[in-house]
């Protein structure tokens, strides 16, 4: 069984910096994304940035030189160090990541539970 346990909810005024992590566990072969999404009340679900296996880096233009995705692949673990927060960036902030079980194994697609990030003005 495969859990993604995010972590970093906070309620922060804006402009200053807030870090979110998100550790994959369970039988894990191999993780090709990891990706954070965000959903704002009343919005859809958007891409923030995501990171695959080898390094390579897409951030939204939203967040563009203020938030970094990084990656420790041998902790299976994701961060979103987010900086210069603002009230739109208020959302509940959910990990994702795309991985394989096994050897051959297709791959599947796991989710976070969700963790609110609230800015005040």
């Amino acid at each position: 069984q495969v859990q993604l346990v995010e972590s970093g909810v906070g309620l922060v005024q804006a402009g200053v910096s807030l870090r979110l992590s998100c550790a994959a566990s369970g039988t894990i072969f191999s993780i090709s994304f990891m990706v954070w999404y965000r959903q704002a009340p009343g919005k859809q679900r958007e891409l923030v940035a995501l990171i695959t296996s080898g390094g390579r880096i897409n951030h939204a233009d939203s967040v563009k030189g203020r938030f970094t995705i990084s990656r420790d692949n041998a902790k299976n673990t994701v961060y979103l160090q987010m900086n210069s927060l603002k009230p739109e960036d208020t959302a509940v902030y959910y990990c994702n990541a795309v991985l394989r079980l096994r050897v051959g194994s297709p791959a599947s697609d796991y989710w976070g539970q969700g963790t609110q990030v609230t800015v005040s003005s």
